[in-house]
């Protein structure tokens, strides 16, 4: 008689949301019960990490600038080696897999193993920061384009930002509070305004919220004296002015707050 083979596993690329557990989907809460492994990444905010059942296996692949607790292609092969082994894996990660989340490269991963694979798009911070923030990213008057951009980014003297932000355009970036200084002196040389108004949205969709407003010129000094931590997003554009209507910042049990330095 032959053997019955083990039922096939499949490895789910899961976005986690901006941290708010009310912002995951309904299809990612439905995929953390039914998972027999969540490997998930050091943004994924505590209130999501509390819907995962106890029964769950869970581990963390948390990344910090400059110190990561598993190398990127290390998790590519844990993740194949896991959902081989015939489980439901679930790979958590913040805001949205396809956003600044690696979730290509272990989407290529998965493809050239043979294992089952399914992308499950999440609210990136982006979206949930600025709308928890009053803060369209697009608006008729001020801006009907917007890029997203990576801070770490090398070679950063070396591009051309010229395009990216100024009239019309909205410019948010990712992981930028390390080098936000170069950034702010990149644009200004690329001839973005050095008055064109910023907002850094520090923790955003949690209840410790934090939003900052500001000008290009002083976007590096802000970041320093106000110890801005991560995760924080920064924002430039006319739109970031439009900030200051932060009424869902005033609702019951949130403490978040904003400050004007314009």
């Amino acid at each position: 008689m032959e053997k019955t083979l083990p039922s096939p596993g499949k490895l789910w690329l899961v976005g986690a949301g901006p941290g708010d557990p009310d912002l995951l989907t309904l299809r990612a809460a439905r995929l953390l019960e039914g998972a027999d492994l969540v490997v998930h990444d050091g943004l994924v905010g505590e209130g999501v990490l509390a819907l995962i059942p106890a029964h769950v296996e869970r581990i963390s692949v948390a990344k910090q600038r400059s110190r990561h607790t598993m190398k990127q292609d290390l998790i590519n092969e844990l993740l194949v080696r896991e959902t081989l082994a015939g489980k439901q894996v679930v790979r958590l990660k913040g805001g949205d897999p396809f956003i600044f989340g690696r979730g290509g490269e272990e989407l290529d991963a998965a493809r050239e193993s043979g294992v089952a694979v399914e992308v499950v798009p999440g609210i990136t911070a982006a979206a949930g920061c600025a709308a928890q923030a009053g803060l369209p990213l697009t608006h008729r008057e001020d801006a009907s384009a917007v890029s997203f951009v990576a801070g770490q980014c090398k070679d950063l003297t070396d591009q051309d930002w010229s395009g990216l932000a100024g009239h019309g355009r909205t410019l948010v970036i990712y992981m930028g509070l390390a080098t936000a200084t170069a950034i702010a002196d990149k644009l200004i040389a690329d001839g973005v305004s050095p008055d064109l108004p910023v907002a850094v949205i520090e923790r955003g969709t949690t209840a410790d919220a934090r939003v900052l407003r500001t000008l290009l010129t002083d976007l590096g000094d802000l970041v320093a004296r106000e110890k801005v931590q991560s995760p924080s997003l920064i924002i430039v554009g006319k739109v970031a002015a439009r900030a200051d209507a932060l009424d869902c910042l005033g609702a019951p049990g949130v403490a978040a707050q904003i400050r004007d330095f314009i």
